[in-house]
């Protein structure tokens, strides 16, 4: 596949089917992610991949936290700022509301949306999951260098016709997943992917980008 065709097909799915991705797909593609760029070659990432009983075992213990009601774990970071200011406030809405409108659920039923929003800690279905870690004694530029591994990752799941679903609500049962992996106590969970076959019967509205001018600045001439 060509790395535009990659970049441009890559979308956070929520359906997939249940068709198993081969071990060896998923070594290919984690062995060829190991070059993508950081820091000082610092290369932060820890990276848990979940298949079969173990993921089976993890989505059941997800699912009864959430059956139960049970309060999400402790942050561990800030997701997000208390108070997004604009344009990210605006994106941000922009994507609620297009993300459950294709749900057909409106902006006021929140309950509909915390079923749908539940979907996160059952991988969508995925066959496939890879928990992402960081060593909780680095900073700000080496948590950019696991996003460069993770979008890495990404785009060469797409070379091999499969779909994924970055995901920090994992953050939330951070304390779930760690009694499935067993991470060193050093380590944060910073998100989970699904990764799968997209299920084609599903709609998977892409959600939009802000036009060039708008994240983009040229100085000089070209």
């Amino acid at each position: 596949m060509d790395v535009y065709d990659a970049v441009t097909s890559r979308r956070a799915v929520r359906g997939f089917t249940d068709r198993r991705v081969p071990r060896e797909v998923l070594e290919r593609v984690l062995s060829a992610a190991a070059w993508a760029p950081s820091g000082s070659n610092l290369q932060p990432w820890h990276a848990y991949v979940l298949t079969g009983g173990p993921l089976a075992e993890l989505k059941k213990r997800a699912g009864e936290r959430l059956a139960a009601g049970d309060p999400w774990d402790e942050p561990e970071y800030e997701q997000y700022p208390p108070a997004l200011k604009s344009p990210y406030h605006e994106r941000r809405s922009a994507f609620g509301e297009q993300r459950y409108g294709a749900l057909g659920i409106p902006r006021e039923d929140l309950e509909a949306r915390q079923r749908a929003a539940s979907a996160n800690w059952q991988c969508f279905g995925a066959p496939a999951a890879l928990f992402c870690y960081i060593d909780r004694d680095l900073g700000g530029p080496q948590w950019s260098d696991v996003g460069m591994f993770l979008q890495t990752v990404m785009l060469l799941l797409r070379a091999e016709g499969l779909h994924s679903c970055t995901q920090m609500a994992w953050a939330k049962y951070h304390r779930t997943v760690a009694e499935i992996v067993s991470p060193p106590e050093e380590l944060i969970l910073f998100c989970g992917m699904s990764i799968g076959y997209e299920d084609v019967a599903l709609s998977h509205p892409r959600t939009g980008r802000a036009p060039l001018g708008e994240t983009v600045r040229f100085v000089g001439g070209c």
